[in-house]
């Protein structure tokens, strides 16, 4: 066998300039995390190359494999080599979608200007969201949608309904077979309870850039966020918007770029972001020396987060003020057929509970684990993942989830006066689709 192919197939994810060994790294542990010791020749042989490592491949893998490459190559990235950020996207995409289905559309830099020609734009609540795949695969391409078409349905939805008295349907035009809002996260007597608002939502498309995964794998974190953060802090200002009403959102790799860019707002102003939360925060494979990186509380008021698919595309590492581990931490949630799916989810939850009467169909305990929490064992303050987490909530909590849309098993309010009875409440359905 040669040498220097096995090398050039360790080149981890990143597939960037690797540091020499640190000499001053204890030789115990480096010999500890020998990658010979825990994978045979024939495996390392196996690890593709990262030009060869796509969603597209992660798709059309099983959830247990996907995760076990994953798994892999990220141990490998990080033994031995300092693998150091050095992707800065320089051309991000942003769009704000409009009532009508349309979008304004236009670069980081310019879109400032545009939304200065909207009216009444940041008058009420703000919702920023942060992709943090490719957009070139349906599972992203679905979740992104129906995130932005939950607010959209928020925001708009007194709108929606006298259109809908003029026999008017409200779609996004560019795609209406697969932006109808599904009747399964829809229902419209639900709606009529829901809360609903006023507020704009903008998406910055930091996904769209990661055409690769070597670029994904090379991210500077930090200096994307900062940019990120620069921005936000430029809005706020050009457009004499409140910073109070700001809710910032990101998926996957994304969800640490807006951790970074409100460490940045509050750098440069002295003030915190209400809130930010991480759609399954993604490993973080390529790091700096001497920063800490990644989402964390404190970067904003409030920091929470969605993990599902802990031991494949996320992280295992606490991110927020609260964490939720929908059917406990694992390479994926029930339903999720492969590793990207698995991350996608917490996208799909998040966007069920924003849609207006849906906003608490994800309750939640902490627990010392799933089986205790499935025999009603669970302990402490009940809470409620997605848009209605309350503010004062901190540690982990755990909670089961549907394999299909609906996502959440929410039960009536008036079953939810207390722990047992909302567990009840489930235990009394169909536990065959649960499974």
């Amino acid at each position: 066998m040669n040498p220097m192919r096995v090398l050039s197939l360790l080149a981890c994810l990143a597939v960037a300039v690797m540091a020499k060994p640190n000499a001053h790294m204890d030789n115990s542990v480096n010999q500890a995390l020998k990658p010979s010791q825990w994978l045979s020749t024939s495996q390392l042989e196996n690890i593709p190359a990262v030009d060869d490592l796509t969603m597209e491949r992660l798709e059309n893998m099983s959830l247990e494999s996907g995760a076990e490459l994953l798994q892999q190559v990220y141990h490998l990235s990080q033994i031995h080599h300092n693998v150091q950020p050095n992707f800065v996207p320089s051309n991000i995409q942003v769009y704000v979608p409009k009532p009508n289905g349309q979008k304004i559309v236009a670069p980081l830099n310019e879109m400032i200007q545009r939304l200065k020609q909207k009216q009444n734009f940041g008058d009420d609540e703000v919702t920023i969201i942060v992709t943090g795949l490719p957009q070139n695969t349906e599972t992203v391409q679905k979740a992104t949608r129906k995130l932005v078409q939950a607010y959209m349905q928020r925001y708009n939805l007194q709108q929606q309904r006298q259109q809908a008295k003029a026999g008017q349907d409200y779609e996004d035009n560019s795609d209406k077979k697969n932006q109808r809002t599904s009747s399964e996260e829809d229902s419209s007597e639900e709606a009529k309870n829901g809360k609903t608002q006023s507020g704009d939502i903008i998406v910055i498309d930091l996904g769209s850039t990661l055409t690769t995964y070597k670029r994904y794998a090379m991210l500077d974190i930090e200096k994307t966020g900062a940019k990120i953060g620069k921005w936000i802090v430029q809005m706020v200002n050009e457009l004499d918007m409140p910073f109070e009403t700001i809710h910032l959102i990101g998926q996957n790799v994304g969800a640490h770029v807006a951790g970074a860019a409100a460490q940045e707002f509050t750098r440069l102003t002295g003030h915190k972001l209400r809130r930010v939360t991480g759609l399954d925060p993604s490993k973080i494979v390529a790091k700096s020396q001497n920063t800490l990186t990644g989402l964390a509380r404190g970067d904003a008021e409030f920091v929470d987060a969605i993990h599902t698919s802990v031991y494949g595309m996320g992280t295992p590492i606490r991110s927020g003020d609260v964490d939720f581990y929908p059917n406990g931490p694992a390479a994926g949630v029930p339903g999720a057929s492969n590793v990207v799916e698995a991350s996608m989810r917490a996208t799909r939850y998040f966007a069920e509970s924003v849609r207006p009467g849906n906003e608490r169909s994800f309750p939640a305990v902490p627990a010392n684990s799933l089986q205790q929490y499935k025999q009603n064992d669970g302990f402490g303050k009940r809470a409620y993942m997605g848009i209605d987490t309350a503010y004062d909530l901190e540690g982990d909590y755990i909670l089961q989830v549907n394999p299909k849309s609906p996502f959440g098993r929410n039960a009536p309010a008036q079953k939810q006066s207390s722990y047992h009875g909302v567990h009840q409440a489930w235990n009394n359905k169909d536990n065959k689709d649960y499974e």
